[in-house]
């Protein structure tokens, strides 16, 4: 792989990325580079259910017409989940002290199912793999074995572009890419060093090339040096995460741009941009987010994702583009015990389902939901206990629910999501492709 250049001051030589740029523009006058017509809209999810059955292409289940084989379209569903996050109360509640390990694979238990049933999962790791004593905010270093529950709850890939991810310095990210890497998962955000790796990641999913790039906000920079949370990056630091900052917001993006570039000359189908942005705890998206979207829109992202608020944000579509401005909080312990803000329990699994034409190469329909979350948290056995209660249809029968008084609580978290968000694009109101109506 051809890992893409940024000029020395943000992340080396450009000659990788000028290759990317040469590349491009070479595909582009032979034609190879087809323009997609997107269509959307929650009327036609049942024409869908009764079409063409999923099909990678040639060779497993594909037509024959006139003895040439013609590949069937393909639907794709991508589930995306907002930060997961390990606060201190976190990691003592998932510590079994009689064998001193952590296991955190309950959180996930009643979410496992939605997050299994993607083609692509998605998700938010923002916290540290760096070995030594586990720490919770504010500087977030978790246990080896939580990469390995996130990947067992059915995630595919994580994404380490977040503005914790030099919590513990340049060996601290580097470590945590090996750690995830090693539990399964593909990550994307950040790059090891010396390993010729590109600033975007490229998945294969049901035949389909999936082309995912994530970039996180970093704080004011002075005389030209990168800051995240307002401390000095290091050296070496700096030259492997994806990164931007607001006042240097036109050149930043231009590396986002080139990534995106990047991944089409490298085969990418469809487009995944994910944004680490936004005011936390603001429950609208700023005037950043609102410029910094309709850019990597004109990019040519299919989708977007996006978190940091520490809140849910209203979904909408830019054109034919979803886009989810803040996933909220999948799970952490900010909540109204400790923030005076129930808002920071509410999460979400932001769902998009498309349909990709081979013989077009294009998307031909696409369409988003959300299910809503709510964590809950209760004392028993003598600790906390932390679950991702997923706001469906089931809530009154949930054992969690009835066994933490909480079913009042996650109920309200279910009217405040379709209050902000809009009835519309609740999960029970507008189903994956697939599935009977």
């Amino acid at each position: 792989m051809v890992r893409g250049g940024r000029e020395e001051k943000n992340r080396g030589s450009g000659k990788s990325r000028m290759i990317w740029l040469v590349l491009l523009v070479m595909l582009l006058a032979a034609g190879a580079l087809a323009i997609p017509l997107f269509v959307h809209t929650g009327d036609e999810v049942g024409d869908q259910n009764s079409g063409a059955t999923a099909s990678g292409g040639p060779g497993d289940g594909s037509e024959i017409a006139g003895g040439e084989e013609v590949a069937e379209p393909v639907e794709l569903s991508i589930t995306c989940a907002g930060d997961i996050m390990a606060h201190g109360t976190q990691l003592t509640a998932q510590y079994d002290s009689a064998t001193g390990t952590y296991d955190f694979s309950n959180n996930y238990m009643y979410v496992k199912e939605y997050i299994s049933d993607a083609d692509l999962a998605l998700c938010n790791v923002e916290t540290t793999f760096a070995g030594g004593t586990p720490t919770g905010y504010p500087a977030f270093n978790s246990p080896d074995s939580m990469a390995a529950d996130i990947e067992e709850a059915g995630f595919d890939v994580a994404i380490t572009a977040n503005n914790h991810m030099l919590d513990r310095g340049y060996r601290g990210m580097q470590r945590t890419l090996k750690v995830l890497r090693e539990a399964g998962l593909t990550t994307v955000g950040s790059q090891l060093a010396g390993e010729d790796e590109t600033t975007f990641t490229l998945v294969d999913v049901k035949g389909i090339r999936v082309g995912i790039v994530a970039y996180t906000y970093e704080t004011s920079r002075s005389s030209a040096q990168r800051t995240m949370n307002g401390s000095a990056m290091s050296a070496a630091s700096k030259e492997w995460i994806n990164g931007f900052c607001y006042p240097e917001l036109d050149q930043d993006l231009a590396y986002l741009k080139n990534d995106i570039d990047g991944a089409k000359v490298a085969g990418a189908d469809v487009i995944i941009a994910y944004l680490h942005w936004g005011e936390e705890y603001q429950r609208s998206a700023n005037a950043w987010q609102k410029k910094i979207a309709d850019k990597v829109v004109d990019f040519g992202a299919d989708v977007i994702f996006a978190s940091h608020p520490h809140v849910l944000q209203p979904v909408e579509w830019i054109g034919d583009v979803p886009v989810i401005y803040s996933m909220g909080n999948f799970i952490s312990n900010q909540r109204a015990e400790t923030l005076d803000n129930r808002y920071t329990e509410q999460g979400m699994l932001a769902n998009v389902d498309l349909t990709w034409d081979p013989q077009t190469e294009s998307i031909t329909y696409i369409n988003m939901n959300i299910l809503p979350t709510w964590v809950d948290r209760f004392s028993a056995g003598g600790k906390q206990n932390y679950y991702v209660i997923p706001l469906d249809g089931d809530l009154d029968q949930n054992p969690t629910l009835a066994q933490s008084g909480h079913l009042s609580r996650a109920k309200q978290a279910l009217e405040d999501v379709r209050t902000l968000v809009g009835e519309e694009f609740l999960h029970q109101n507008c189903p994956r492709l697939g599935v009977d109506q």
